[in-house]
C-alpha cells in the first residue's frame, strides 16, 4: 500500500518546476543623524584649576570636577577670552555638557 501511494505521488512530484525567488532589501541610512545635547552651567568658585586638563568648582553641591578639552573657552563678562590662569577663589560659571564623570567645559565665564 504504501508503495502504491508512493507510486501515484512519485509523478506529480518530479513534475513541479522549481522557481526561485531573489527578495532585495535596500536599506537608506538618514542624512543626519539627530542628537540632543544640553548645555548646563554650574556656579561657584574655583579650588582647583590645571590649564588644559581640569577644573574643579566648590558649588552649592559641593566640589565639581570638569575636563577641559581644547576647544574650551576662559571668557570674562564681555566675551573677551581670558589669558591669564584661573585663581583659586575666583567666582566663575562653567558651561558643560555630558553628566557624572563625563562633564566636558564648552566655556568658563569668570564673574569678577
Amino acid at each position: 500500500m504504501i508503495a502504491l501511494a508512493c507510486a501515484m505521488i512519485a509523478p506529480i512530484a518530479f513534475a513541479q518546476t522549481s522557481t526561485s525567488t531573489t527578495e532585495r532589501t535596500t536599506t537608506t541610512a538618514p542624512d543626519t543623524a539627530t542628537t540632543t545635547e544640553t548645555t548646563t552651567y554650574s556656579a561657584g568658585t574655583v579650588t582647583t584649576y590645571e590649564p588644559g586638563k581640569t577644573i574643579v568648582v566648590r558649588s552649592a553641591e559641593g566640589p565639581v570636577s570638569f575636563a577641559l578639552g581644547t576647544a574650551a573657552r576662559i571668557v570674562n563678562g564681555a566675551g573677551t577670552v581670558v589669558t591669564a590662569p584661573l585663581r583659586a577663589g575666583q567666582k566663575v560659571r562653567v558651561y558643560y555638557t555630558g553628566t557624572g564623570e563625563k562633564r566636558v567645559v564648552e566655556r568658563v565665564l569668570v564673574e569678577d
